[in-house]
C-alpha cells in the first residue's frame, strides 16, 4: 500500500489499527493462559498442604522420641507402647489427631532400645489426581526409627 500525504507534515497508510477479530483472538489466548496459571496455582497449593502435613508428622515423631528419651526408664518398661500408653502418650495421640486430622493415628513399636514410631494420616486433600481419576482415600505412613 502506498502512503499518501494526509496533511502537510504527516504521511498515513490506509490501515490504522487492530480489527475486532484480532482483539478477540488475543483475549482468548490470554484467557487460556490464565486458566493454565490458575490450575498450576491449585496444584501448587495441594502439594504445599501435603508437605505441611509431612513436616508436622516429622515434628510429632521427634517430639515423642524426645519425650521417651527424657523418661528413658519408663519408655523401656513400655509406658509409651501402644498396649499401655502413659498420660504423655495419650497427650501425644491427641496432638497427632489435632495436627494431622481426625483420622490420624500414631503407633510405637519397641524392640529393646530400638523404637519405631509410625504416624498415619489421610492425605487425600494433598493428592494430585489425574483427569477423570476417582477420588479415593489416600493414607500416608511416616515411619521414624530411633534408639533410646
Amino acid at each position: 500500500m502506498k502512503p499518501y500525504l494526509h496533511s502537510p507534515n504527516t504521511w498515513r497508510t490506509d490501515e490504522s489499527g487492530a480489527t475486532l477479530i484480532e482483539v478477540l483472538v488475543a483475549i482468548v489466548v490470554l484467557s487460556i493462559g490464565l486458566l493454565g496459571l490458575a490450575g498450576l496455582q491449585m496444584t501448587g497449593l495441594q502439594s504445599n498442604h501435603s508437605a505441611y502435613l509431612r513436616s508436622q508428622a516429622t515434628l510429632l515423631a521427634y517430639d515423642l522420641s524426645d519425650r521417651m528419651r527424657v523418661q528413658r526408664q519408663a519408655a523401656l518398661s513400655g509406658a509409651f507402647d501402644d498396649a499401655s500408653p502413659s498420660a504423655e502418650r495419650i497427650g501425644w495421640n491427641n496432638e497427632v489427631a489435632s495436627m494431622l486430622g481426625a483420622g490420624a493415628t500414631g503407633s510405637v513399636v519397641r524392640n529393646g532400645a530400638d523404637v519405631t514410631i509410625t504416624i498415619t494420616w489421610n492425605d487425600d486433600r494433598g493428592r494430585i489426581r489425574g483427569q477423570g481419576e476417582v477420588a479415593t482415600v489416600t493414607n500416608v505412613n511416616f515411619v521414624y526409627r530411633t534408639e533410646l
